[in-house]
């Protein structure tokens, strides 16, 4: 059996693009966490997926949400990232962001966004895997930022 640590380690070489998926809870407040665990799942129809630890604040709105976003950043937010990964702040004060369709945060200068119906959840250990159904999305030329070895990377010049 292989331990937590050396997957982390094996794991940690794979690089991943860097989002932050927004959503609203039940008393309207809007949410948003950073999500490394995030692909795309199926063109026709649209899905995509985000795998959300259980243990996170929105592991509990995802599971009462109809819709969710999925911001890509750009290269130059990380600042965002570490933003939305910290428990203990109020996470959209001073952020720049917009409404999509369907009325959730849209993050500013965000290299793609994606605006989903949640479809499905699906339980993978310590985390819920959320599928949603793509209703609008857009992107910009912007370089992504990316997550390897435990740190923000991106792919240069």
């Amino acid at each position: 059996m292989i331990d937590e640590y050396r997957f982390r380690s094996v794991l940690s070489r794979f690089a991943s693009g860097v989002t932050v998926v927004t959503a609203r809870g039940g008393d309207g407040v809007d949410h948003g966490i950073t999500v490394s665990a995030f692909c795309s799942l199926s063109l026709e129809p649209p899905l995509i997926l985000v795998c959300i630890d259980h243990a996170a604040v929105m592991h509990g709105i995802l599971e009462s949400a109809a819709a969710f976003t999925v911001n890509v950043l750009a290269a130059d937010q990380e600042d965002l990232a570490r933003r939305f990964s910290d428990p203990d702040n109020d996470r959209f004060e001073g952020t720049s962001y917009t409404r999509g369709a369907n009325g959730l945060a849209l993050l500013t200068g965000t290299a793609a966004q994606l605006e989903c119906a949640l479809t499905h959840r699906f339980e993978g250990g310590d985390h819920t895997i959320f599928v949603g159904r793509v209703e609008a999305a857009d992107a910009s030329d912007a370089q992504p930022l990316l997550y390897h070895r435990g740190g923000y990377a991106s792919l240069g010049p």
